[in-house]
């Protein structure tokens, strides 16, 4: 219903373009790496699949009024100021205060990190240079990497050791991610820049920063 309301609304005022901001874990279950072109038709979460009603209304919007709508699908955005709920500043905040990392899973399970200046200035072009209805998706694009790897990282940069305690996998969590962004390359000659190293070094920097307000994480 929220997205049904901004849609009304811009449309009533005369905007012609939206960006939508969508997600990676509409492609669970499909092969990867995942590009634009798969069904996304099978969400697994309730957050899957608000996203796919929402990618679906805008359609018809784009349909009905001729309104411009680009698609933005993330994948694992990171960086500093970031989502306190999201695993990076977890895991930062947790091993920093020597407290328990609570891991869902084995650890194994992939993601394909996408560092927030890489995921605005994509999202930027995106915006800017499309028509029409188009479909991106906005990831690191590089080679996907595992929950004790991001781990081991921000032990090396806080110069501390994580103290682990192992959950079982969420039926709603995927095992992998990994993005195909070939399609914002040719299009939009935009493809990510920063490493997972860097993107973790500087989400640290701003951490170690900032710590009045990450303790509420």
């Amino acid at each position: 219903l929220g997205t049904l309301n901004i849609l009304n609304c811009m449309n009533e005022f005369g905007v012609d373009k939206i960006l939508l901001a969508s997600t990676s874990s509409l492609y669970a279950g499909l092969p990867m790496p995942f590009h634009e072109e798969l069904p996304v038709n099978t969400p697994i979460s309730p957050y899957a699949a608000s996203k796919k009603a929402a990618e679906m209304m805008a359609y018809t919007y784009h349909y009905l009024y001729k309104m411009n709508v680009v698609m933005a699908r993330y994948f694992t955005v990171y960086g500093p100021m970031g989502r306190p709920d999201m695993s990076v500043l977890r895991f930062i905040k947790w091993i920093d205060c020597n407290e328990t990392i609570e891991l869902f899973g084995d650890g194994k399970q992939t993601r394909d990190f996408s560092y927030v200046e890489d995921v605005a200035e994509g999202s930027i072009v995106a915006s800017e240079k499309t028509s029409g209805f188009e479909i991106f998706n906005v990831g690191g694009g590089n080679q996907p990497t595992s929950m004790l790897e991001i781990i081991s990282i921000l032990e090396t940069l806080l110069q501390k050791k994580a103290k682990i305690k192992y959950l079982p996998q969420h039926i709603a969590d995927v095992s992998d991610t990994q993005a195909d962004v070939s399609k914002a390359i040719r299009l939009l000659n935009w493809r990510p820049s920063v490493q997972i190293e860097q993107g973790l070094k500087q989400t640290v920097d701003w951490y170690m920063n900032n710590k009045e307000i990450c303790k509420f994480i």
